[in-house]
């Protein structure tokens, strides 16, 4: 792993680390906050999975995570969104190759040998994460924005054990159903739609719920709103009956000015989770 920066920030340090990944079959780079609490302790951590587009930087200089994330005492993990450099496949549409990996382990070519973010995000981070830093691994929590906001909800969906809670910015909803979804997974998992419920955040509540605090924020003035399908989740989660705090905010679009706007509840919201 090499530093790539490191930078003081709210008492803490903003890092930068890029690493060989073995999972992706190339170089790739994320960002750690660290907040001031972990010059003495290790500290819980809130993983922030980014949107279409993003790289890290992203939500590192735009979502307005550190300074809550100081006043708590707890890390956010930054991850890239999808595997890049020479020899990486990528697409001319912006949704789909580099920069819209989607979270998930791609079978299909020409993506199978790099697009394998399900592994890179649950697998070969945790381990470089918590190898090279002081932090606690029995203490985690996910968030994320858009195609980020439904890797959280299906990576916490998959893994109950890891997390103390989910929560999400607009997310992708109910991809299976949607054509945010429907082209990405057909082109990286095949044509069978049954592999593609496994990466459907609605259709995994509504099978087999979330047993976690759950909080979902969607903005009422999103361009993208029919294609992200708040009301698909919203109907999982009532015929699961499943605990969740889901919040239509009145005028909001998709950006990161959204997200900054909520940003603290969310994190008020995750360390009261993993400071229980």
């Amino acid at each position: 792993m090499k530093t790539v920066s490191e930078t003081r920030c709210f008492e803490g340090v903003q890092g930068v680390y890029s690493h060989a990944s073995d999972a992706c079959g190339c170089d790739m780079t994320f960002a750690l906050y660290q907040p001031p609490q972990a010059r003495t302790h290790p500290v819980p951590v809130l993983w922030y999975l980014s949107g279409l587009t993003c790289t890290h930087e992203n939500a590192m200089t735009k979502a307005g995570a550190q300074a809550w994330a100081a006043q708590h005492g707890v890390a956010v993990v930054f991850p890239d969104t999808s595997p890049r450099g020479e020899g990486v496949a990528d697409d001319a549409a912006y949704d789909l190759g580099q920069g819209a990996g989607f979270y998930v382990d791609a079978t299909e070519a020409p993506w199978a040998p790099h697009f394998r973010m399900w592994s890179y995000i649950t697998d070969e981070l945790p381990r470089i994460l918590f190898r090279n830093f002081d932090l606690e691994e029995g203490c985690q929590a996910i968030t994320g924005h858009s195609m980020g906001g439904h890797g959280a909800l299906t990576i916490a969906a998959h893994f109950p054990e890891r997390f103390r809670s989910v929560s999400a910015f607009a997310p992708i909803a109910n991809p299976t159903g949607s054509d945010w979804g429907r082209k990405q997974l057909s082109a990286y998992l095949g044509a069978d739609e049954a592999r593609w419920a496994a990466h459907d955040a609605s259709l995994l509540i509504r099978e087999r719920g979330l047993p976690m605090p759950l909080l979902v924020d969607q903005g009422t003035a999103d361009d993208f709103i029919d294609l992200l399908k708040p009301e698909a989740l919203a109907a999982s989660i009532a015929e699961r009956r499943q605990p969740a705090v889901l919040r239509m905010q009145d005028g909001y679009d998709h950006s990161y000015f959204f997200v900054a706007s909520f940003m603290a509840d969310h994190m008020a919201f995750h360390a009261e989770a993993l400071f229980a």
